[in-house]
């Protein structure tokens, strides 16, 4: 057997360079490039081995552990799972730093692939600088604090082992069902150490992701229920997106006259004007999706595992008769709440479904109720934008719709957590499929901009477009700098509303005083505005504040001229939403001095009678 001797190190690079997919015909590397902060634990031998690669496997300076691995959690959802992106620190806090990385990556099933240093195996010099002793167990490190937000995991511990260990964490990033982070720890001694490994195990490998089918009985099941249907509806979720399925589910839907409402994941499934689209469902969706939800007899779930935000903590299905059909690669997903399980890839399934339906369409009065509603929300929607600007502070929506306006149909709509997501999925109105991402599996603050990152280096064609607000611009914005330090031009509107403006709402709705989330309900003793514009200028950007409405398509204009990032700043009000969300169940006092918050208890015990307990 022929064998090549390296480094544990170089080994792990060599066979990442060696691993291809195949993306529309072309054959790509599978691993598109790693970012990298370098310290002790990787920059002697696992950044030894990266600087010999370049061409092949380029590597991106990050200036955040956090930052980069979102920066790579962004491209993989750009990418829709088709390639991936590494993350690698050092041992200690640049290993914890990127903790919050791989729970989005976990929460979202997305691959990333992470690498952090570790302690020395031999523990000879215990404790090294950064280490975190556990009394009770001396092979505990920081790097376990991973365990519970990877798919895969694993501290290599002698060289050869990587032989059997990275094939199977690949395994798992590529499982449509499985997927999610995986993560390895790599001590400092063990990646130098060198082993004789056999010349096969560097051989190039074309990956794909599989599509597996359903059986044959689930779809008999699920076509019975189907068709005794009279209000069926379709959940849209981002399953649909990865499994390439959006055509199918479109025409599946438009053959069978059934309306299709979207989950945070799945928006930009259909275009806004399609006549099968009834709008974005649950917390942060429209009033026409969630009217359709609150009468439906049988849903068609796809491609979602059902978060709180879609189904309004289960409170919004009110139909004592509604069934559910859940069509998901991931058995987990696709059994919730005691649905008909249809467990395979949803293209797949999707066609399957569709043969054993027969003739069978909805009712015409069930669409056209559909429609109905979702073109009241569209001319709530129109009203909005029709406002006159004024010297008033506008709101989110006004500025969404404005820039949606105005936007190109490819240009890529990206935010994450705080007000954002529910003002951008209630009131974007998709141009084009897929050209949409709010992280909010996770919910993450910070993921915006360094999302932003990797959105752009998964598509150079579009303009990727960031909407931030104010708090997560606080919590994480070096990668405005790496934007223009790497080439990688996004524009982003930070909407400026004083603080934590959604969650002071959701404070307040549930009878509480205003407190430590508006910058001027907080302890302070010198409260002023943040500019920014300059702060952003500093980073390396083009940037301007604009002062109201009237002016934001002028902005807009020079940022998709400009020849790097360009950040535009705008007030936003503080107390005013779109509106159009179902309940959401939160934690309100059972006893408190306050009386609005007994009321808000008293409406918290009333909507939480429509919760469904699986049946």
């Amino acid at each position: 057997m022929d064998t090549i001797r390296l480094t544990t190190a170089q080994a792990i690079v060599r066979w990442l360079v060696n691993q291809r997919t195949v993306i529309d015909g072309d054959e790509v590397p599978l691993f598109a490039g790693v970012f990298g902060i370098f310290g002790h634990g990787n920059v002697t031998c696992l950044a030894e081995a990266l600087e010999q690669v370049q061409d092949e496997l380029p590597t991106w300076r990050g200036h955040n552990e956090q930052g980069m691995a979102l920066s790579a959690v962004a491209f993989a959802k750009a990418q829709r799972r088709r390639q991936i992106m590494i993350a690698t620190s050092s041992v200690g806090p640049g290993c914890t730093n990127m903790v919050t990385a791989a729970a989005v990556a976990h929460a979202n099933r997305l691959p990333l692939l992470l690498f952090s240093g570790d302690t020395f195996q031999h523990r000879i010099v215990d404790p090294v600088l950064q280490q975190i002793e556990q009394f009770h167990d001396p092979t505990v490190t920081v790097a376990d604090t991973f365990k519970p937000v990877s798919r895969y995991w694993d501290r290599i511990t002698k060289p050869e082992q990587i032989v059997r260990s990275l094939p199977q964490a690949l395994a798992v990033m590529l499982d449509p069902a499985d997927c999610g982070p995986a993560f390895f720890a790599l001590p400092q001694d063990v990646q130098a150490d060198a082993y004789d490994y056999p010349a096969a195990f560097f051989e190039p490998r074309v990956h794909f992701i599989r599509r597996p089918g359903p059986d044959a009985r689930d779809i008999e099941a699920a076509a019975s229920i189907l068709q005794g249907a009279s209000k069926p509806m379709i959940i849209a979720g981002g399953g649909v997106h990865y499994s390439g399925a959006v055509g199918e589910l479109t025409a599946f839907a438009e053959r069978r006259g059934i309306p299709v409402v979207e989950t945070v994941a799945g928006k930009a499934t259909l275009v806004h004007d399609h006549p099968n689209y009834a709008g974005p469902v649950g917390v942060s969706g429209a009033t026409a999706a969630n009217a359709v939800a609150e009468d439906a007899d049988v849903v068609l779930a796809v491609g979602t595992r059902l978060q709180d935000f879609t189904t309004g903590s289960w409170a919004l299905f009110k139909n004592p008769d509604v069934r559910f059909v859940s069509v998901n690669t991931a058995r987990w997903d696709a059994v919730k709440q005691h649905a008909t399980p249809v467990i395979g890839d949803a293209l797949v399934a999707i066609g399957e479904l569709d043969a054993a339906l027969g003739d069978y369409a909805a009712p015409n009065d069930w669409l056209a109720f559909a429609q109905a509603q979702i073109a009241e929300w569209h001319a709530h929607l129109d009203s909005i934008r029709a406002r006159e600007p004024s010297a008033e502070t506008p709101s989110y929506a006004q500025v969404i719709q404005v820039i949606n306006e105005h936007c190109d149909d490819d240009d890529y709509c990206l935010s994450a957590a705080g007000g954002l997501p529910g003002e951008l999925v209630a009131g974007w109105r998709s141009k084009q499929v897929g050209n949409f991402d709010a992280e909010f599996g996770y919910s993450t603050m910070g993921y915006e901009i360094s999302g932003g990152l990797g959105a752009k280096m998964a598509r150079p064609e579009s303009d990727v477009l960031v909407f931030v607000g104010d708090g997560s611009y606080l919590m994480m914005n070096t990668d405005i700098y790496s934007t223009v330090f790497t080439g990688h031009k996004v524009i982003f509107i930070v909407c400026d509303n004083g603080g934590f403006a959604v969650i002071n709402r959701l404070q307040v709705n549930q009878g509480g005083a205003e407190f430590n989330n508006l910058l001027r309900t907080a302890r302070h003793t010198d409260y002023r505005q943040v500019d920014f514009a300059k702060h952003a200028e500093s980073l390396g950007a083009i940037s301007e504040r604009v002062e109201n409405l009237a002016d934001l398509p002028a902005a807009f204009a020079k940022a998709k001229a400009a020849d790097r990032s360009y950040v535009i700043v705008i007030d936003v009000a503080q107390y005013e939403w779109v509106g159009g969300g179902s309940w959401w169940e939160v934690g309100v006092p059972e006893v408190s001095e306050r009386a609005d918050v007994l009321v808000a208890r008293a409406e918290w015990e009333a909507e939480s009678k429509h919760q469904r307990v699986g049946f």
